[in-house]
């Protein structure tokens, strides 16, 4: 099934608890047992458990500890597949709830491990096999957002309007789902210093990379994607008899879905094409430095280049209160939509993607918009406030989007509140959660969504090396 048809509200006793049910007894802490036993980890890294234990018997919170001790190892405990193939590493990773891999969700999930590889030559290996299956799903089709292990197994979805494959879950069409795979493969490079993933089957995947980036510019014609889906849900499907509503063709490169796997209103998304910049230029700098390839290293710098000086005619736009900000799309015709959502790429994520610096202006401008109700999906309630969005619907928070919001703040008071609100929201589970309702945080999406879970951690464990005392 697709990510919406798991979509559901759960009580408070169905929750994270699902994970273990077996092991739910009190902790002396007074929290219950709800990680997942330790004989049925789908993987165990000592530098994570070393790390756990470390942030547990240090910070003075004891809920944050024990969410943190939940939250942060929940990748590899419950959603890895590793083996070798042909002699080389090969990792799966589904979401969680989900049995197929997204190109983004895998990235972000064994992101914040990255730091602890130097510690853990398996926790490497591991991430290295990430890599190495998202060359060859990349090289299946560079459109598609997700994948099954088996490269055989028919999608549900095969019904699609779309050039559908065996061993693609879904093929909506996403660009920040391709600058993730870069962003993990200039990681992994920069922390390691390992080269064995960059063979020429990922040379060739970067190629494929820039070759599809460059057809959704449209500058002469629609390119050969094309999507729509027989669906009572708007957002599912694609306008324009599948290839989106108008753009024109400036260099900014259309996505027709957003992280959220919904259908864009304005082609042009705006994070995923500043995520697109940072990730074409780090694809440049490890072609030029691994494989000496000067010619490939210089048309992704062009490409970078070109979507950039659109980005700064086309995407920022004058708002009446906040003078200038970045839109969340448009289309360079000049219609635009500023909106944010939780998702990652966000507006509210751009620093930390590494696309703008903390204290541009017109960024500071943008994150007061999207931190503030003249941004309809900011929410409001007796529970929390919080950055929602349009996929689970209005009144619904995302834990992703107050962890990026904590990630990207400079403010200690601001990080705190991110933290407390995030510590008061779990609803008894212990892990994080797609939505939550402002006023009920009982009423939630998703018990079992790892990438929340892991990003968690990672706000967790920055703030406990930056800003200690905070965690107090």
């Amino acid at each position: 099934m697709n990510r919406r048809a798991f979509i559901r509200t759960t009580a408070i006793a169905a929750s994270g608890l699902a994970l273990a049910p077996a092991m739910v007894r009190a902790t002396s802490a007074g929290f219950p047992v709800v990680r997942t036993p330790e004989a049925k980890r789908r993987f165990t890294s000592p530098a994570v458990e070393k790390t756990i234990a470390q942030v547990q018997s240090t910070i003075g919170n004891q809920e944050l500890a024990w969410m943190f001790g939940n939250c942060f190892p929940n990748t590899l405990d419950t959603t890895v597949d590793f083996s070798m193939v042909d002699g080389r590493p090969d990792t799966y990773v589904i979401t969680g709830d989900i049995d197929a891999m997204w190109l983004r969700d895998s990235s972000a999930q064994v992101w914040p491990y990255l730091p602890l590889m130097p510690q853990d030559a398996r926790l490497q290996q591991l991430i290295a096999g990430v890599i190495n299956r998202q060359t060859r799903c990349i090289l299946l089709d560079p459109y598609a957002n997700a994948f099954y292990k088996e490269p055989t197994k028919v999608s549900e979805w095969k019904s699609d309007f779309t050039d559908m494959k065996p061993g693609v879950h879904e093929r909506k069409w996403e660009v920040d789902s391709l600058c993730y795979t870069l962003r993990l493969a200039h990681g992994y490079w920069k922390t390691s210093g390992d080269t064995a993933p960059f063979d020429d089957a990922w040379r060739a995947a970067v190629a494929k990379i820039v070759q599809t980036f460059r057809e959704q510019q449209r500058k002469h014609d629609h390119g050969p994607y094309h999507f729509m889906r027989r669906t009572e849900t708007q957002t599912d499907t694609v306008a324009g008899r599948g290839y989106g509503n108008p753009a024109n063709p400036v260099g900014l490169i259309c996505s027709m879905f957003r992280p959220s796997d919904d259908a864009t209103v304005f082609p042009y998304l705006v994070p995923a094409n500043f995520f697109a910049v940072v990730s074409l230029r780090q694809a440049a700098e490890m072609l030029e430095q691994i494989h000496h390839d000067t010619g490939a290293a210089t048309d992704c710098r062009a490409l970078a280049d070109e979507v950039e000086a659109a980005l700064q005619k086309y995407a920022i736009v004058h708002h009446a209160d906040f003078s200038k900000v970045y839109a969340y799309e448009v289309d360079a015709y000049g219609d635009y939509y500023c909106i944010d959502d939780g998702n990652v790429p966000s507006l509210l994520s751009l620093p930390y993607l590494g696309a703008v610096k903390t204290g541009d202006r017109i960024y500071q401008n943008t994150r007061h918009l999207v931190l503030s109700p003249d941004n309809p999906y900011y929410c409001q309630g007796n529970a929390a406030n919080g950055p929602g969005g349009p996929h689970v619907g209005m009144d619904m928070i995302w834990p992703l989007g107050l962890i990026v919001q904590g990630l990207t703040s400079t403010s200690d008071d601001e990080i705190k509140q991110c933290l407390v609100t995030l510590q008061k929201t779990h609803a008894g589970t212990g892990f994080m959660h797609e939505a939550f309702h402002k006023n009920d945080p009982s009423h939630f999406t998703r018990s079992w969504f790892a990438w929340a879970n892991t990003i968690f951690g990672e706000l967790v464990l920055k703030t406990f090396n930056e800003r200690p005392k905070l965690l107090n």
